[in-house]
């Protein structure tokens, strides 16, 4: 499928958000939604259906959309296959939601990377909160490596889509060495984005303090609508893992799209 969207689902209302989501998206895009419960035994297969295909019709109902939306049960584990079935189903973009951190420690504890960064489809990360009306800014922080600029096609095509604003983040490097590789990055952003008529700003920030809290903070202060990273194992941010996660799950409740750039082989969304 060309053009598709998946939405886990596990028929609660972080489930709807979520839905709620790929909708707005589909309907820039085009794009078609496939709905994935998934069950841990076939034999509960008939019953999730039903209860998936109600859950469908009651969002259709009340948010009148006509964005074409199919429910799929498959039997497995959300923590190993649903990178895989966007493999398969060849998905542009998996929509996920979660109740925050505390919400993502209680269902994927450890797991929460290791399922979003699975698989080279992107994932996009929403808590319980309505899709903006339009998405105008896009966070996107690089670093010294060249693995973290595999989101900026992603976040290009976004911005393209909405008409929206990227905003890279990189952080000062004292070292005169870092610094000139840093502004290698920055130079390479620009022409791509030059080439592309992406509207962008590069924002060069004090190494000083949290990288985390400094990109939160500027996502506020932009109310900016969508955080985009790229993830990577051998990343120079301490605690990778950790600092990926609070994106993901940042209090703002700032919907967050993350790449793995290991992975990430072509363009998607």
């Amino acid at each position: 499928m060309a053009n598709l969207i998946i939405v886990p689902h596990d028929l609660t209302a972080i489930g709807d958000a979520a839905l709620r989501y790929a909708d707005f998206l589909a309907k820039h895009r085009g794009a078609e939604i496939t709905v994935l419960h998934i069950v841990s035994d076939k034999s509960k297969s008939a019953a999730a259906m039903k209860a998936l295909e109600e859950s469908i019709e009651k969002y259709k109902s009340k948010e009148a959309t006509d964005v074409l939306i199919n429910p799929i049960i498959r039997v497995g584990s959300i923590f190993e296959d649903i990178g895989g079935i966007a493999e398969e189903l060849e998905a542009r973009l998996v929509v996920m939601g979660t109740h925050g951190v505390k919400g993502m420690q209680k269902l994927f504890g450890s797991y929460a990377i290791k399922v979003v960064t699975s698989t080279s489809v992107p994932f996009l990360v929403v808590q319980e909160t309505s899709p903006p009306e339009k998405i105008n800014n896009i966070v996107v922080p690089i670093d010294l490596t060249k693995e973290s600029l595999q989101i900026i096609n992603p976040a290009a095509e976004i911005a393209l889509t909405h008409g929206a604003k990227v905003h890279i983040l990189a952080e000062k490097q004292a070292d005169p060495r870092l610094s000139q590789q840093i502004k290698v990055r920055i130079s390479l952003v620009k022409k791509e984005y030059q080439e592309r008529n992406v509207d962008s700003e590069i924002h060069l920030m004090e190494p000083s303090g949290s990288f985390y809290k400094k990109i939160k903070a500027f996502a506020k202060e932009k109310n900016a609508e969508l955080i985009a990273m790229a993830y990577y194992s051998e990343s120079l941010f301490p605690q990778f893992d950790g600092f990926a996660q609070s994106l993901l799950t940042n209090d703002e409740r700032i919907p967050c799209l993350i790449v793995n750039s290991k992975l990430l082989s072509k363009l998607y969304y």
